[in-house]
């Protein structure tokens, strides 16, 4: 697919460069450069509310419920652009996942209440999918809702929930029939977080930080006004919002940004007296990212282009090769760090602890980040799970 660009692209894309160089906030710029992951809520709603502002907030949206009318390349480079940037990246749990659910399934009282909120990012939103006992067998959960009049009752408990400490919502796959296939049991619910009988615990994760959450349902009380679509069919959303999830994995522009951070680092670093990026095995592992990341780039366009951003089941795809190339970028990165790449404990130094660096300005956090995104080839469905869903979906086997 040709990817060189039209005038009127061009145009698009300095006038995305114009805005990104006089709004993006210079502080939330600077604490952007260690990683996202350990930006504060705050940051990352005043960034948010900035693209809300401009109208920017919700490309893949259609123009009716708040999106841009951008065509698939603009999208592409407006990301592009935010990646080169290192703009914190948009959370997805209330645009990218749950909002086009709403607006796709959801009732006209659900769409007025919800997506405003939600493009505003006036509402915080966690993903209540996985339970100790169901992740990959995502069908298998436990989780219950009775129906009691014009209420659910919910019980039961769900894990690895990113930012459920800060969230004010969650949209929940909960079991409201025990009786035949799993998948035709489960429903969407949309549950206030404020919601008498929800516990929520952290789970700190290898890298000393806490993005991830257990969260207990005791009898907790859901309208059921606050159903998406019908009862039973909820299997059915989770899969699309799914693909929306594993679109936005692939991470195309967030890697080549690190990508460019790692030619940096190996210019810096010295091996055999000569910089590290000179050593020809060095260049061939970064020649082959490069080649993979490019494949990957054109990949992603061309599912935009005929699927949407929900990507259908090629996201599987995407999902797969992304986060394998994410993963292979940092294993190098620690790999050109040779002597700080080394050390690792619980007191690793960090950008947001005040504390001294462990060596040079470029070394820090980037241990944390390599062992933070092992887990990339596993949420969002394990790449495994993905290799299944490409065999039986796309390839027919």
């Amino acid at each position: 697919m040709d990817l060189s660009f039209t005038p009127e692209e061009l145009a698009f894309r300095d006038e995305v460069r114009s805005f990104l160089a006089e709004k993006y906030p210079a502080d939330i710029k600077e604490r952007a450069k260690k990683g996202w992951s350990y930006l504060p809520k705050e940051d990352h709603v005043r960034w948010q509310k900035i693209l809300y502002e401009q109208g920017w907030i919700a490309p893949h949206w259609p123009k009716e419920y708040g999106g841009t009318g951008w065509t698939p390349r603009q999208k592409f480079i407006f990301e592009e652009e935010c990646m080169a940037g290192n703009c914190p990246r948009v959370l997805p749990f209330g645009l990218t996942m749950v909002g086009p659910v709403i607006y796709t399934f959801g009732n006209e009282a659900q769409k007025a209440k919800f997506l405003p909120r939600i493009l505003s990012s006036d509402d915080w939103w966690c993903q209540g999918y996985s339970e100790p006992g169901s992740g990959s067998d995502l069908a298998s959960l436990q989780t219950k809702a009775i129906r009691e009049g014009d209420n659910y009752r919910v019980t039961g408990s769900k894990i690895w929930t990113s930012g459920a400490h800060k969230a004010n919502w969650m949209f929940c796959l909960v079991r409201t029939k025990s009786d035949g296939k799993p998948q035709e049991g489960i429903s969407f619910l949309l549950i206030d977080m404020k919601s008498p009988g929800i516990t929520v615990q952290p789970i700190v994760s290898i890298d000393v930080g806490h993005y991830l959450n257990s969260v207990f349902l005791d009898d907790v009380i859901v309208p059921v006004e606050n159903l998406i679509g019908e009862e039973n069919k909820g299997w059915t959303y989770a899969k699309f919002l799914l693909g929306y999830e594993r679109t936005g994995i692939a991470g195309v522009g967030r890697s080549k940004m690190r990508l460019e951070m790692l030619k940096g680092i190996a210019r810096a670093e010295q091996l055999d007296g000569q910089p590290l990026i000179q050593d020809a095995g060095f260049k061939r592992r970064i020649a082959q990212i490069e080649t993979d990341l490019m494949a990957l780039e054109h990949t992603n366009l061309r599912v935009m282009s005929s699927s949407g951003a929900g990507g259908g089941n090629l996201a599987s795809l995407l999902k797969i090769r992304g986060t394998e190339i994410e993963q292979a970028i940092n294993e190098t990165l620690v790999d050109a760090l040779g002597n700080y790449g080394t050390p690792y404990d619980v007191n690793f130094p960090r950008w947001d602890r005040n504390e001294p660096p462990a060596g040079p300005d470029y070394a820090t956090g980037v241990v944390a980040e390599h062992l933070l995104k092992r887990a990339a080839s596993i949420y969002g469905g394990t790449n495994e799970v993905q290799r299944n869903i490409i065999a039986k979906m796309v390839l027919a086997l």
